[in-house]
């Protein structure tokens, strides 16, 4: 058991459980979109993308811990690497493995799922491993993060469950209006990260956004572009999106809204302790946000 806390913990659970409601989210549109119905439900398609994507994360994710070890020392000591629970070989058989999988069985399971893998797994290597390492890069490690978070992912497990429904692959306005989304709040997601983590990353020289401007400027910057999301949300509700629930869907975007800006009243900014908080928080509205969109697509 503990050893599983452990690998909990090595898989990043909000990384995990963000992948897995992107996964959830998609089927629930695609299912929406191709007016299929719950009789006589398939089932495979959806568990083997959730499987193949949560191996995939596992490799992001625990790559970028085995190059960060020292830096982890400071900014994240509770992680196992960094602490000691798992060693480096564990560690590196680990992500060898999910590496591996993923590769492997997205392959099997036809080629938009391939790409989205490939394509992942590629940009989550080039940002953490040297020589390359673009993480060091601000610019480049946003725009490594945006891409697969907010375009490799939705735009490919779209396209591979309307290819598992025998529907023709074509983006809808649904999933646009989605990917420009969670496009634009994970620019927010990628430059906010980093605000807890100044001390280990101004000591091993790795340049983020919030060494070169300051914390504040990295906290408003976040919140504007959050309520940008929503705002364009809301007017995508009102004036372009007709196949979803109008009503539900700019209600729950008013209140979610209005929700960022209450909790984002409370933040000291000085104190570790709740710049972590609220960068959880943000996740918890990107959630949200996977869960509330197929619901207004069904309704």
């Amino acid at each position: 058991m503990a050893w599983v806390s452990s690998l909990w913990k090595f898989s990043r659970p909000h990384t995990i459980i963000g992948t897995s409601l992107s996964v959830l989210a998609l089927y629930l549109i695609s299912l929406a979109t191709n007016n299929s119905n719950f009789s006589g439900l398939n089932l495979e398609p959806i568990l083997i993308a959730w499987l193949v994507c949560l191996c995939g994360n596992v490799y992001i994710v625990g790559l970028n811990q085995l190059t960060d070890v020292e830096i982890d020392r400071i900014n994240k000591p509770h992680l196992p690497l960094a602490s000691g629970e798992f060693s480096l070989a564990q560690g590196r058989w680990i992500i060898g493995i999910t590496g591996f999988f993923a590769i492997a069985v997205s392959a099997l399971s036809g080629k938009w799922l391939f790409a989205t893998v490939a394509i992942s797994l590629l940009l989550g290597t080039v940002y953490s491993l040297p020589p390359i390492r673009l993480k060091q890069f601000p610019f480049l490690a946003a725009f490594c993060i945006l891409s697969v978070r907010g375009i490799v992912v939705n735009l490919g497990l779209f396209l591979h469950f309307s290819r598992q429904f025998q529907v023709q692959e074509v983006i809808t306005s649904n999933i646009w209006t989605l990917t420009l989304f969670i496009l634009l709040f994970t620019i927010a997601i990628a430059i906010f990260k980093d605000v807890p983590d100044l001390e280990g990353d101004q000591k091993y020289n790795i340049a983020t956004f919030t060494l070169i401007l300051g914390k504040s400027t990295v906290f408003n910057i976040s919140r504007s572009v959050i309520t940008l999301c929503y705002l364009g949300m809301i007017g995508a509700g009102i004036f372009w999106l007709n196949s979803i629930n109008a009503g539900f869907f700019v209600s729950y975007h008013l209140v979610l809204l209005a929700l960022l800006w209450w909790r984002s009243r409370e933040v000291d900014l000085e104190e570790k302790s709740a710049i972590a908080s609220f960068y959880q928080f943000i996740w918890k509205l990107f959630f949200l946000e996977y869960l509330l969109f197929p619901l207004a697509c069904f309704l």
